[in-house]
């Protein structure tokens, strides 16, 4: 290529990157949390679960429990690694209704009402996206798709 061509192409992947992390916050740099295995008892701080087989199927889901109490959640920006489309079901027990925002193509909304919900997403493309609240402003999770 020559320099003309590379100069050109310079702006647009500045843009395309900084698009990437738009809506991001600060970086994660903590390692990916430790597996454990849910259960219906689990505490709102432990980490998700993960069964070891082929993704796409239910019985490999990553399970993980949301907490919301008044404007606070957990967790609290915690990274999960899912495989492209592995379930990844969230247990919701909210003390109030609201709605989570996940960031990928297009993005998907998830309604929860006050008491205890269960709710699945499925991402089919790798990358790292963030499940968030817009009222209050906290991002959840980030999660590394791969």
């Amino acid at each position: 290529m020559s320099g003309r061509v590379l100069t050109r192409l310079a702006p647009v992947v500045l843009v395309l990157a900084a698009s990437l992390t738009a809506c991001g916050g600060d970086a994660d740099t903590d390692p990916p949390a430790a597996d454990q295995a849910a259960t219906p008892s689990e505490s709102p701080s432990e980490s998700p679960s993960e069964s070891p087989s082929d993704s796409g199927t239910e019985s490999d889901a990553v399970a993980l429990t949301v907490t919301r109490e008044g404007d606070s959640f957990t967790p609290n920006g915690e990274r999960v690694e899912l495989g492209i489309d592995q379930p990844l079901v969230l247990t919701i027990e909210a003390d109030e209704a609201g709605e989570l925002h996940v960031h990928t193509t297009p993005e998907q909304t998830i309604a929860y009402d006050a008491g205890t919900s269960e709710h699945e997403i499925v991402v089919d493309r790798p990358g790292v996206l963030e499940v968030e609240s817009h009222d209050p402003d906290v991002i959840l999770l980030q999660l590394e798709v791969r």
